[in-house]
């Protein structure tokens, strides 16, 4: 499918002048839109869980389901901006919370990461259970975005045939690549941001498993590499860090997905490396659409004195042209 040459996203407000602004202010200023979720806990196969979000609209049989980032949750902007814009068309929202991020922490050693798959397919299927969606679109952002179009490549052909299509809005597709540019100089805040969060949950896991977490190998972490080899690895069940980062990278499934599928990725977003938007897989690739606007940030895509982002007016079209 040829890429989309030119996107209806054109500029962030003048405010917004590079990048970071693009990605920073948004998460502060996108304060007033609020989701009346409703809570429900759905138990794993494995014993776990993971907490879901809902937002009914009554008896539709159409369904958005939300995936979050790294370390977010369904009460972020991006999040309930989406639940509400959809909700008020009609559909149901649902906003699933990765393990431990609904303010719980999980039973399980394991925790979640980009390239975690099967608790999004359990998810999905509860929600078809739960009612028997006519539609289901799979919505994900940064890392959640990672996680559906793994989801989608992996499943193929056997995706439950309710779910339509999948839109992913600032994914780090290929991980590796991404924290190369997360480690760069001019990125220390976000660094910094997901490494404190992070230690901080590792810390908290460690109390539950003692004997599987050795808390002094934080002195020996220069890097993130260093971080995930000590941590990522072993609490996900990995065998390498080689093998966590193959995994973790939706760009090595992506091939297999059969539903339209919508990939943006901003050009100025400043954690994302080229190798996010796979250029050359998507030029060739007969559902998947490829859009690269020049302004944006990482989950910003701010219009300028709006409520909603651009995010939710694109989604939107794509969910109804699929283009």
């Amino acid at each position: 499918m040829p890429l989309i040459a030119q996107s209806s996203y054109r500029k962030a407000p003048l405010w917004q002048w590079n990048g970071h602004l693009q990605t920073i202010m948004p998460a502060l200023t996108r304060g007033k839109i609020r989701a009346p979720w409703e809570r429900e806990r759905l138990e794993l196969s494995d014993g776990d869980f993971v907490d879901l979000d809902w937002l009914a609209a009554g008896v539709s049989r159409r369904l958005v389901l939300l995936s979050h980032g790294l370390e977010g949750n369904s009460q972020r902007s991006y999040i309930q901006g989406m639940a509400r814009f959809f909700h008020l068309q009609g559909w149901d929202a649902l906003a699933w919370n990765c393990r431990s991020c609904s303010g719980e922490m999980n039973r399980k050693l394991r925790l979640y990461h980009h390239g975690e798959i099967e608790d999004l397919g359990e998810v999905v299927r509860h929600a078809l259970r739960t009612k028997d969606y006519e539609q289901i679109v799979l919505i994900g952002f940064s890392m959640g975005g990672s996680m559906l179009l793994k989801y989608l490549g992996v499943h193929g052909r056997h995706l439950p045939p309710a779910v339509r299509k999948g839109i992913a809005f600032s994914a780090p597709c290929d991980l590796e690549a991404s924290i190369r540019a997360l480690e760069q100089p001019g990125n220390k805040f976000y660094c910094n941001r997901f490494y404190k969060r992070l230690r901080a949950k590792i810390e908290r896991k460690a109390q539950q498993f003692p004997q599987a977490i050795d808390l002094s190998k934080f002195e020996q972490v220069r890097c993130w590499r260093d971080f995930d080899q000590f941590f990522s690895v072993p609490i996900n069940g990995f065998a390498s860090v080689e093998e966590f980062y193959y995994q973790a990278s939706c760009v090595h499934f992506m091939e297999g997905i059969r539903i339209p599928a919508l990939l943006v990725n901003a050009q100025n977003d400043p954690i994302l490396a080229p190798e996010c938007s796979p250029r050359g897989l998507c030029e060739r690739h007969p559902y998947i659409f490829l859009e690269m606007p020049r302004q944006g940030g990482h989950v910003g895509f701010t219009v300028h004195r709006h409520p909603y982002s651009w995010m939710e007016y694109r989604a939107e079209t794509f969910v109804a042209e699929g283009r």
